[in-house]
């Protein structure tokens, strides 16, 4: 469907300079677009491209000026991209119903208006809610409860009493609510603790491809609003986390962890169990967290401690062969190198 410059900008918030009356059939990266495209240039290396391109239109928050193109100024080009693109490529419409192949039990509750695809199971007393979206071969267990505008993408489980709130979307091969790692050594044996509590998926969140989060030993694991996962992420049980984290692939934080609100942690953050995570924490890639981190702190580094004092560690390192040498360089100039051939206190003769 197209849309004019005008009605673009006003969607975004912004203003045209140029054709108000463009019409724009699409959106496109600089080095792909056809004419009728529009694109988006958040530097100016970006907007020269853009500029010699064969768009027709160009989004922009700086005070970029052209000749040859309509500009759509706004006040950030970055958010302007994410809120154009479902203009253009609107997400897929599921009509209300149950597929033929879909088990549900007699107990369970769905909204008319949700959709169960083929495959599906839902259990009893479990409640889906209005204009949810099961894709297909999803499973929700007993006594879970799904919200509204939820969208489960093939393959996702969600084991029993699991509650997710609304306009939540899980991607394939995510599971939830699986045990937790709970063992206690009994006799020479790992005696396994029974997990009987469950996850809890609160608003607006977003989960990825194949990531695991298991349910609590007794109260709930919790997922806070708004926040995303990445694929491959594993959250282990009673983990409580905040509002609006960003968790990057290949996390894996371990029992009873509390993070606080807009947290960020890096790909393939390890962090250790029983840990306190303030608000607005940011973790490096590849780093090992083993104690606690207050509000407003830059972590880094396995073990992980403040960015500077990491940083400036890394810089020491990094000059330490040639400080060895120096040293060495100095001795031998003193005298006080071991003598040829002598041997260090202690080695046998």
């Amino acid at each position: 469907m197209p849309f004019t410059a005008a009605e673009i900008a006003r969607h975004l918030g912004g203003e045209v300079l140029g054709d108000s009356s463009l019409q724009l059939t699409g959106f496109a990266p600089a080095d792909r677009a056809q004419p009728g495209d529009l694109t988006f240039a958040e530097n100016e290396n970006y907007f020269a491209r853009a500029d010699q391109s064969a768009a027709s239109a160009i989004i922009v928050d700086g005070a970029f000026q052209s000749t040859r193109k309509t500009i759509i100024r706004v006040p950030n080009a970055r958010v302007a991209f994410a809120k154009v693109l479902p203009l253009f490529f609107p997400e897929p419409v599921y009509a209300g119903g149950i597929h033929p192949s879909a088990v549900v039990a007699a107990s369970a509750q769905v909204d008319p208006t949700a959709h169960i695809g083929p495959g599906c199971v839902i259990g009893d007393k479990a409640r889906v809610g209005a204009r949810t979206v099961l894709q297909g071969a999803n499973y929700v267990g007993a006594l879970s409860r799904v919200g509204e505008d939820v969208n489960l993408f093939p393959n996702v489980v969600l084991y029993p009493q699991t509650e997710v709130g609304d306009r939540v979307r899980i991607h394939s091969g995510t599971v939830v609510g699986a045990d937790g790692f709970g063992y206690v050594l009994d006799g020479g044996i790992h005696l396994k603790v029974p997990q009987i509590g469950n996850v809890i998926i609160r608003d607006d969140v977003e989960i990825g491809a194949n990531v695991t989060i298991d349910r609590g030993a007794l109260g709930p694991t919790v997922i806070g609003k708004g926040t995303k996962i990445d694929n491959l992420v594993q959250v282990g049980h009673n983990v409580n986390i905040g509002e609006h984290c960003l968790l990057v692939s290949q996390v894996g934080i371990a029992g009873s962890t509390r993070m606080g609100n807009y947290v960020i942690l890096a790909g393939q953050v390890g962090v250790a169990g029983h840990l306190k995570i303030g608000n607005r924490v940011s973790v490096a890639a590849q780093s090992g967290v083993m104690n606690h981190i207050p509000d407003g702190e830059k972590y880094l580094g396995s073990p992980a401690q403040p960015d500077r004092q990491t940083k400036r560690q890394l810089i020491a390192l990094a000059r330490l062969p040639d400080a060895l040498r120096r040293v060495a360089e100095l001795e031998r100039r003193l005298g006080l190198g071991d003598p040829a051939g002598a041997k260090p206190p202690g080695t046998a003769e």
